[in-house]
């Protein structure tokens, strides 16, 4: 499956997602490709930490943009198991591109009025996007959650009633397991003391996009 996980809004937690992802899908032995398709280039500059500190990241990484990312992720699709491309922090070619040849795209929203705004502009891409890939499954998941408080309450509600994009049923909650993991270069299922409500949530969240 092509999973790309993006959003027009930055800072939502989609590149600690994508690296999670395209670890824990390698460990399950997926031969796996993780393609950097954010101009900041976070998920490579994660990558050359983990490589440095475990010798070897377990998964394929490339950086690509634009034109490049469509056309390449093409040719390359039939070599792996799994391809996760981490895009968007805005409203880009490579998001778009993306768009295009990506099976399911994961869009993580945190419980925020400008967070759950910024989904009608992914709704709006993600419909132009299926005149060329009608088959384009969109999905929001609630991330970095609050514990307690309505805010998660009306959020859910908000995303709902999004046309054309479903609201997964599992949400992730705010858990300092992913930085502390991800300074280290590691997945959460790697970092130790296990974090086992974080691990679950993301296991359910996985469990719904790999059917």
């Amino acid at each position: 499956m092509i999973l790309a996980v993006g959003n027009v809004k930055g800072g939502v937690g989609k590149t600690t997602l994508a690296v999670n992802l395209a670890i824990i899908r390698a460990q399950s032995g997926k031969d796996v490709l993780l393609v950097d398709g954010d101009e900041q280039g976070t998920a490579l500059t994660f990558t050359e930490l983990r490589t440095e500190r475990m010798g070897k990241p377990g998964y394929t990484a490339v950086s690509l943009h634009g034109a490049a990312l469509r056309t390449q992720v093409r040719q390359l699709a039939p070599k792996y198991d799994d391809i996760i491309i981490d895009v968007g922090g805005r409203d880009t070619g490579s998001l778009r591109a993306a768009l295009v040849v990506a099976d399911t795209l994961l869009i993580p929203v945190q419980p925020r009025s400008f967070d759950v705004w910024a989904v009608d502009q992914m709704a709006a891409l993600v419909q132009e996007a299926r005149e060329i890939n009608a088959a384009l499954s969109a999905v929001a998941v609630l991330n970095a959650a609050d514990a307690q408080g309505k805010d998660n309450e009306d959020a859910a509600e908000a995303l709902k009633d999004i046309e054309g994009i479903k609201l997964l049923s599992t949400t992730i909650g705010r858990r300092k397991a992913f930085p502390n993991a991800a300074a280290a270069g590691r997945a959460i299922t790697e970092h130790t003391p296990k974090d086992t409500k974080a691990l679950e949530e993301l296991r359910k969240v996985m469990g719904l996009l790999y059917r």
